[in-house]
């Protein structure tokens, strides 16, 4: 068989998920991109006098990084597991079973597109949040490096969350119960330093809190903890988590049956 046909698989299922968000880009990107701007209004509104955060940094250019990252996440999450879902109920996910796909070719295809969605949705939230409140950037490769992690990561998660789930109500549930409080209990609108030392010790135990800080600090060049760690744990979540996703695509689980 050429080499190239499963090159052409791979790059006509990725292109395939890039037209489909990019087709209801109003939906799927200026969206968040009006929501975050509307959280960065409202909290440097109320909290701007009152919240230190770090020395020399004003709590609305705090936000911002923090901000773009969350909505980073939970796009590149929402790509991969609401496409999966979709044509698992609509019964089209056999016109991607049936091609000759390697179940790797399948993870990246899903993953690449989520991380595009991802960092395309997280750079539209800088760029238009960068208007009201200007936000140093330090070191430009940290926050490159993160962003990628990060929607590798949750892309990575929303392909699991889209094989697991059979209906639009278990997925919601994986969202609201799962993404959403881990993503607003990273310290998006706080640094864990202003917490009790219990909280804080809890924080340590959300993967979301290190993508979060060491995407920060590429803006600031401080953290609450060092971005080497973050990038350590982020990056080996990111390795055990698409093992197992691989596992899961070899043997066609929920999705061959």
């Amino acid at each position: 068989m050429p080499k190239s046909v499963p090159i052409a698989g791979f790059s006509t299922l990725f292109r395939k998920e890039i037209t489909r968000f990019w087709k209801v880009s109003f939906q799927t990107i200026l969206a968040p991109v009006l929501t975050a701007l509307l959280y960065l209004l409202i909290f440097s509104h109320v909290l701007e006098e009152h919240v230190q955060v770090y020395p020399g940094v004003r709590y609305t250019a705090f936000l911002v990084p923090g901000l773009a990252m969350m909505s980073l996440l939970q796009n590149s999450f929402a790509n991969s597991s609401s496409s999966l879902i979709q044509s698992k109920i609509t019964g089209n996910i056999i016109f991607i079973l049936l091609p000759p796909l390697s179940h790797f070719e399948f993870f990246s295809a899903y993953v690449l597109a989520s991380a595009v969605r991802g960092v395309v949705v997280g750079f539209g939230v800088f760029a238009i949040t960068s208007i009201f409140v200007p936000v140093p950037m330090q070191s430009p490769l940290w926050v490159l490096l993160f962003a990628l992690l990060g929607s590798g990561l949750l892309g990575t998660l929303g392909i699991v969350a889209g094989i697991w789930a059979d209906k639009f109500d278990q997925l919601a549930a994986f969202q609201n119960f799962i993404i959403i409080p881990l993503t607003f209990l990273s310290g998006v609108f706080y640094s864990i330093h202003s917490l009790p030392p219990f909280w804080q010790e809890v924080s340590h135990f959300n993967p979301f809190f290190y993508m979060i800080d060491g995407f920060r600090y590429g803006f600031f060049g401080v953290s609450d903890v060092s971005p080497k760690l973050s990038f350590a744990i982020v990056g080996g979540c990111l390795l055990a988590l698409s093992f197992a996703t691989l596992s899961l695509l070899k043997r066609g689980y929920k999705l061959r049956n």
